[in-house]
């Protein structure tokens, strides 16, 4: 689909025919399985139809399934309607890497259509050097624009532009990417042919000028950004935003980007440090998970870097034989958690395991608070921890250490969802966390705090308080460098006013699988989309769509509780509102007995999407 629409089989090219039965094809796939009526695809071929159309469809359909031969069942006859059922599947081990696999023996997605390959490819999160040849790879898959060739209905320029903007973002992508690996230089050009294609997309201008400044040239930066200025008044008649105008305002102020001062004071510090302390193990494990902490809180890509570094060095830590220095090294990654489902499950596993391992030992209580606090952080989405939260939210009031106390009260939260109806305590944990900070000048359990009422707030249909707290996050984010505030409040903001384009562009870039998969489709509830782990509450609903109603109640008959997570009310509002639709009075009366205690609540309570007040569901 990433130029003219063609189709291969081992290698070797499909005749397709003519351009309507392109067309089809391309209609079809862009339906990602789902039937698309016959009467659909007639207006979506032909501005005017002729007096035949209905019956050439068919005939197209049928000349498409001669030519894929043996995979003729794709594309299958359901009702009134065709549908082309593809795969995309997440595979763990090397294959064919023109297929779409990970040649480095990571996880990748295998998908029948080059443009499924390519949104994922752009997904996925790695570390920068990893991420700059995944996106290169993925971007040589572009032969042309998306969909070349083929009239522009509605159905083809939409996805055309939906491409297009991806594309974009890739580039983009890899301009970032060469940046962190200190590449700046081969950046330039491509962002210079990048910026003059499309002057109106800040972030090239930003990374442009950037990647100039890194290369010593920051009279040609602050040129560039001049031209940015320029260009985006003249074409747009908007001024430069807020990433642009700090960027020029550092580069006038003699600082190159990130402050070749910091760079060079960073540096002697280092240069010292492994001067002196040499190779002395315990100290660099220690300090080692100073700089984890602070790197998490960078953005995606040191949120991912730390998340894999942090399990080495509890490792470490645990091959030298010092209980209270493994009880250190994982208690000090007091990283706030915002979000109710891990980024790495087994890590999680891996790490409650070591922390529970630790806790053997003869420990202070200091050592302990920590460790029963990771432990409750660490087990997100099951509430099986509040034990261990209340011991840890003990501890570190009798200890009365008020950086302590924040992390305990931040696992005491990722417990806080054994039922529904919660948001009342979660807004008192938000709001002592808020408190808490402004005493002890704790800006990154400030934002905590701010993000937990935003999202509490919001579950308790105060919304002014709501936006006062993402407001109060962002402000935060502006003077103590958070990127990762604003996936959370430019989601908040999406689920207010019903756009998520700002928000699929920033979530790649989160670091943040836990949160980026499923999300979206079910925010927008798009049926054709992948729910990711949301599945099974869709999927009843997906099948309803469909027509399918006895499937549908098989799905809803087979439905677990949700995890106790941020989405616990809206996956119990799907449950019943599938369950009322096939009649299944058990599920029903299993869902009002789970929805009754938030019936004061709006299932909004992750910030991120609403299905409205529960009242409406238990009525």
């Amino acid at each position: 689909m990433l130029g003219p629409v063609v189709a291969w089989d081992a290698g070797e090219r499909i005749a397709l025919k003519g351009p309507r039965h392109r067309a089809v094809l391309a209609r079809l796939i862009v339906a990602r399985g789902e039937v698309v009526s016959v009467a659909r695809l007639v207006d979506d071929l032909w501005p005017e139809p002729p007096p035949r159309a209905v019956g050439a469809v068919r005939t197209f359909v049928s000349d498409l399934r001669r030519a894929l031969g043996p995979a003729r069942g794709l594309l299958v006859t359901e009702g009134a309607g065709y549908a082309l059922r593809l795969e995309a599947t997440r595979v763990g081990a090397p294959d064919e890497v023109g297929r779409g696999e990970d040649a480095g023996g990571g996880e990748r997605v295998r998908a029948e259509v080059d443009a499924w390959r390519f949104e994922a490819a752009v997904a996925e999160d790695l570390p920068a050097e990893r991420r700059l040849e995944r996106l290169l790879e993925a971007l040589s898959w572009w032969r042309g624009p998306a969909f070349a060739e083929l009239d522009d209905q509605d159905w083809s320029l939409l996805e055309r532009r939906r491409l297009a903007e991806l594309r974009l973002f890739a580039v983009e992508a890899v301009a970032e990417a060469r940046l962190r690996i200190g590449r700046a230089g081969e950046a330039v050009a491509d962002l210079d042919a990048h910026v003059a294609a499309h002057p109106w997309r800040e972030e090239g201008w930003r990374l442009l000028a950037l990647a100039l400044a890194a290369n010593g040239r920051r009279g040609d930066a602050l040129n560039v950004l001049r031209r940015a200025h320029g260009q985006l008044a003249e074409q747009l008649g908007v001024e430069p935003g807020e990433p642009l105008r700090r960027l020029q305002q550092d580069l006038l102020h003699g600082a190159e980007p990130g402050a070749v001062g910091v760079d060079a004071v960073w540096a002697q510090a280092a240069a010292a440090y492994d001067r002196e302390v040499g190779t002395r193990s315990k100290a660099r494990l220690e300090s080692t998970v100073g700089l984890l902490r602070g790197l998490a809180v960078t953005g995606g890509g040191g949120l991912t870097e730390a998340r894999t570094h942090r399990l080495a060095a509890i490792a470490a830590a645990e091959e030298l034989g010092d209980p209270l220095l493994t009880a250190r090294v994982i208690g000090a990654y007091d990283v706030p958690a915002i979000w109710t489902r891990s980024d790495d499950p087994e890590q999680a596993a891996a790490i409650v395991t070591a922390a529970r391992r630790a806790l053997t030992a003869e420990l202070p209580d200091a050592a302990r608070a920590p460790l029963l606090a990771t432990i409750a952080l660490e087990s997100r989405g099951d509430a099986s921890a509040a034990a261990e939260a209340g011991e840890a939210e003990r501890l570190a009031r009798d200890l009365d250490d008020p950086a302590l106390l924040a992390f305990a009260l931040n696992g005491a939260w990722m417990q806080s969802f054994e039922r529904c109806g919660l948001a009342p305590r979660r807004d008192a944990i938000g709001e002592e966390l808020v408190a808490l900070a402004a005493r002890h000048g704790l800006p990154s359990v400030e934002v905590l705090g701010h993000l937990i009422r935003m999202q509490a707030r919001g579950a308790l249909g105060d919304f002014a308080a709501a936006d006062a707290h993402a407001a109060a996050a962002d402000r935060l984010d502006a003077r103590h460098e958070r990127p990762l505030v604003a996936v959370f409040t430019t989601l908040y903001r999406a689920m207010r006013d019903g756009d998520y384009r700002e928000a699929a562009a920033l979530l790649p870039r989160s670091g943040m699988p836990g949160l980026q998969r499923g999300l979206l489709p079910l925010a927008r509830w798009d049926l054709a989309g992948d729910f990711g782990p949301y599945e099974p509450w869709a999927r009843p609903h997906v099948l309803l769509a469909r027509g399918e109603r006895g499937r549908a109640a098989a799905a809803v008959r087979a439905l677990p509780d949700p995890p106790a997570d941020l989405l616990l009310e809206a996956m119990w509002c799907l449950t019943a509102k599938a369950a009322l639709a096939v009649g299944e009075p058990a599920v029903l009366a299993r869902a009002r007995a789970h929805l009754t205690p938030a019936a004061d609540e709006i299932a909004c309570g992750s910030g991120v999407l609403t299905l409205g007040p529960v009242a409406q569901y238990l009525a």
